[in-house]
């Protein structure tokens, strides 16, 4: 018999309540709050589960300098016709955009940093107008 499972992918940041409200606009989804202030989970459609975790003593990640790596980053799939309207989106929300390499062609992978410093992608995906 297997146990059931679920996972979630959790970020660490000062402030918590702040990092989830970013995703969760940006994802369409909803603020779950339980009994442990903390822990704040961000609850979407098609299974999306995230939460972001106070942490007294965080500090951004630097990436993308070549001295420290990228330990992991969230990818958002986005309908390719889509990109410009959901990076105007991720931009209004609080997101910033990195270059991390030089995109002399149509961009169909944007990569941004969220309010508390982690790195996500938007991400173009084909053949498909809605997620």
């Amino acid at each position: 018999m297997t146990v059931a499972k679920t996972s979630v992918l959790v970020l660490d940041s000062a402030e918590p309540e702040a990092l989830a409200e970013f995703y969760a606009e940006l994802l369409g989804a909803r603020v779950q709050r339980g009994t442990d202030p903390d822990f704040i989970e961000v609850v979407g459609h098609d299974g999306v589960r995230l939460a972001a975790r106070r942490d007294h003593g965080y500090a951004p990640p630097s990436w993308p300098r070549p001295d420290d790596s990228q330990q992991a980053h969230l990818s958002i799939l986005v309908a390719e016709a889509d990109m410009d309207e959901a990076e105007r989106e991720a931009v209004g929300l609080g997101a910033r955009p990195v270059e991390a390499k030089d995109n002399s062609g149509p961009r169909d992978v944007r990569t941004y940093a969220d309010p508390a410093g982690h790195s996500f992608t938007l991400a173009a995906r084909e053949g498909r107008s809605a997620l």
